[in-house]
């Protein structure tokens, strides 16, 4: 009798049969009253060898069987049929089935893994800042780093088991030879050719179980800053920046600093930068079956590149990026003021150019009006400057338009085009 929270007054019935190879709920359970989840169904969905009367036979085709067998033990009380929501593959619509399989754990604490990318995470610099403390929660609360998977694509996990003591294989020279023959054939080798060429002369293939694994992709692409910033001469480690989609701080994000961490002792990055998504204007996804997308070469035909650019560095990256062609219409009106004023500020220049050094120009000489508008540009400049260094581009964006519209064209060229009007 185990007392389980996922019991309740609405669901089930008062004693629960515990089946810790095929839930989550019960294998946890289980596995915390020290009663250990057997293999019950194999990789092809039938039942394995644990399970007696009906090896061999698939799971989904199992039931009549099963019936029969009560029937004749005389153990069967009554059946029928009962319809109910099952899991299914999102892709392939197939129905699923849990299954309790053996796997490899990256650990979290015997090495201090989990202390050592806190810590990296602090010597990180986010944009923005809030992706820190996502990226942290996750990383404290997360259990051992699972990174096997059963899949018959992907890169092979190279570990050898001893068949009697089941014990892995550590030895760094079949590791090398192993590396070396990766380097040259690819990692499919493994797969094909014979155990003993990867074991070498020092240990025999039949006292050895080859393992058939893969490593998880989200591990392949956390080693990445290994081979490609540490074996270019044009690039450093770490990285001045790692940049993607706000999605991947449980995502590339995550595993390069445990990789990194955990082969290095340091994060493969200086900063993170992280960004939303583009949707529609309403905030919805955008789906091709609800028509709400917009192709960039639609943008370009319509509008022409700097409007897209505009509404690039006006968007705040830091949330999902909205777009629809009313927004897109209000960036082309901001575009026409910013070159409508570059343009008045052109045609106003006198045409007489001489070889000025500004560096002897005497600013107290200068009319009080267009001291203000320097000063007033010396700090444009300066913000310029530090939203740069911040990626903060859409401040910038803003500054420069609100710098055009209103400090220049309602205020400057309205006070100069008089005083010229009276003048002349």
């Amino acid at each position: 009798m185990l007392e389980a929270r996922f019991v309740t007054t609405e669901q089930g019935t008062g004693i629960v049969h515990c089946a810790p190879s095929h839930g989550p709920d019960d294998f946890n359970l289980c596995l915390n009253h020290g009663i250990k989840a057997i293999e019950t169904v194999d990789g092809d969905g039938k039942y394995t060898k644990n399970v007696h009367l009906f090896e061999g036979n698939h799971i989904f085709k199992a039931n009549p069987i099963v019936i029969e067998k009560l029937k004749e033990q005389k153990k069967l009380l009554a059946n029928g049929e009962l319809t109910h929501s099952y899991p299914h593959s999102w892709r392939s619509k197939a129905p699923l089935v849990h299954r309790a399989t053996p796997q490899w754990f990256i650990s979290m604490e015997s090495h201090k893994l989990r202390e050592t990318a806190l810590k990296a995470l602090d010597e990180t610099t986010f944009y923005p800042s809030k992706g820190k403390e996502r990226l942290r929660s996750m990383i404290e609360t997360r259990p051992d780093w699972c990174v096997s998977r059963q899949r018959v694509w992907g890169v092979p996990l190279p570990i050898f088991v001893n068949k009697k003591t089941k014990e892995i294989l550590v030895d760094d020279e079949v590791n090398e030879n192993i590396a070396n023959i990766y380097e040259k054939e690819g990692s499919d080798c493994w797969f094909s050719d014979n155990p003993q060429r990867f074991l070498g002369e020092k240990y025999k293939s039949e006292d050895y179980e080859k393992l058939s694994d893969i490593v998880e992709v989200w591990f392949d692409s956390g080693s990445t800053h290994s081979f490609v910033l540490e074996k270019r001469e044009d690039l450093k480690w770490p990285a001045s920046m790692y940049l993607e989609g706000s999605d991947q701080h449980r995502g590339w994000f995550h595993s390069s600093l445990l990789e990194s961490c955990g082969t290095r002792g340091k994060a493969p990055f200086e900063s993170i930068l992280s960004h939303g998504f583009v949707v529609d204007g309403k905030g919805l996804k955008m789906s091709k079956s609800l028509g709400n997308v917009i192709a960039p070469e639609d943008i370009l035909k319509k509008y022409g590149a700097d409007i897209l650019r505009i509404w690039v560095a006006s968007s705040n990256y830091a949330e999902d990026l909205r777009i629809d062609h009313s927004i897109l219409d209000q960036h082309a009106d901001s575009y026409r003021k910013i070159r409508n004023t570059f343009r008045y500020l052109l045609g106003n220049l006198n045409d007489n150019f001489e070889e000025i050094n500004l560096e002897k120009i005497n600013l107290s000489e200068l009319p009080e009006l267009e001291q203000f508008m320097l000063h007033k540009i010396y700090s444009l400049n300066e913000n310029f400057k530090n939203y740069f260094n911040n990626y903060d581009f859409h401040n910038l964006y803003k500054e420069l338009l609100n710098f055009c519209t209103v400090d220049l064209s309602a205020f400057y060229f309205d006070i100069r085009k008089d005083y010229f009007i009276l003048r002349f």
